[in-house]
C-alpha cells in the first residue's frame, strides 16, 4: 500500500520552492508570536493555551492541511499528468495511500514541531500544554490530510473550497458557534489536548474524548476510501 516512486514524486511536488515557502510562513509566524509574547509577558500558561489553541490548532493546522492534502493530488488531476501515473500497473489504493502518507508527513512536519517549540517558548511546557497541543495537532493532521486529499479528487476548486472550510468553518464557526463546534476536526482534536494537559490548563472541547477519537477515525477512513474510489472512476471515465 506504499510506493516509493509515487512518494518521491509527491514530495517533490509538495516541497517545491514556492509551496515550501507558503508552508513555512505560518509556522514562522507562530514562533515569532511566541517569542514576542514570552519577551513581553514572561511564561504565561493562559497565553500559551490561547495561542496554541486559538491560532495554531484552529488556523495553522487546517491551512497547512489544505496545502498538503490538496497539493498531493489536485494539481496532477487538473493538468492531466495523473494519466501517466494511472497508466502504470499500480493499484489505485496504493496511489491514494502513498499520497496520503506523504501529505500527513508534510503536515506533521510543518505543524507539530513548530507547535511544540512555540509551547516551550511560551511557558516551558508547563501543565503539559505544549505536549498536549502537539499531539492534538498530529492527530488532526491525519484527518485533515485525508479530508483535503478527498477534496482534491472531487473538485477542480479544491484549494478554494479547502480554504473556505479552514478559514470559515474551522476558524470562525468551529471556534464560535456552539452547534458547529461538534462537527469540527479542531474540536475533535481538542478533546485529546484536554485529556493530555493537566486540569489547570483550561483546555476544553465540545466533544468527549471517545467521540472525538471515533469521529477523527471515521473522517480519515472515509476520506481515504472515497478518494480511492474517485481515482478508480477517473481511470475509467478519463475525467472527473
Amino acid at each position: 500500500m506504499y510506493n516509493p516512486t509515487v512518494a518521491r514524486l509527491t514530495y517533490r511536488a509538495l516541497l517545491g520552492r514556492r509551496r515550501a515557502l507558503i508552508l513555512s510562513a505560518l509556522p514562522a509566524l507562530l514562533l515569532v508570536i511566541a517569542v514576542a509574547v514570552r519577551l513581553l509577558n514572561g511564561a504565561d500558561d493562559r497565553a500559551a493555551t490561547e495561542i496554541l489553541g486559538g491560532f495554531a490548532l484552529a488556523s495553522m493546522v487546517p491551512l497547512i492541511g489544505v496545502i498538503a492534502g490538496t497539493g498531493a493530488i489536485a494539481p496532477e488531476i487538473d493538468d492531466g499528468s495523473i494519466v501517466y501515473l494511472l497508466s502504470k500497473p499500480l493499484d489505485r489504493r496504493t496511489i491514494i495511500t502513498t499520497k496520503l502518507i506523504v501529505a500527513i508527513g508534510v503536515t506533521l512536519a510543518f505543524t507539530t514541531i513548530p507547535i511544540l517549540l512555540a509551547g516551550f517558548i511560551l511557558n516551558g511546557n508547563s501543565q503539559t500544554i505544549a505536549g498536549a497541543f502537539a499531539v492534538a495537532a498530529a492527530v488532526a493532521s491525519v484527518a485533515y490530510s485525508a479530508v483535503f486529499l478527498l477534496l482534491g479528487t472531487v473538485s477542480r476548486n479544491a484549494v478554494v473550497f479547502g480554504l473556505v472550510y479552514a478559514l470559515v468553518w474551522e476558524t470562525l464557526f468551529g471556534s464560535v458557534v456552539p452547534g458547529a463546534r461538534t462537527l469540527s476536526i479542531q474540536q475533535w482534536a481538542m478533546a485529546i489536548a484536554e485529556r493530555i494537559a493537566e486540569p489547570g490548563a483550561d483546555i476544553t472541547s465540545e466533544v468527549s474524548l471517545g467521540t472525538g477519537l471515533v469521529l477523527l477515525a471515521v473522517a480519515t477512513v472515509l476520506g481515504t476510501w472515497y478518494s480511492a474510489r474517485r481515482l478508480a472512476a477517473l481511470t475509467i471515465a478519463g475525467e472527473r
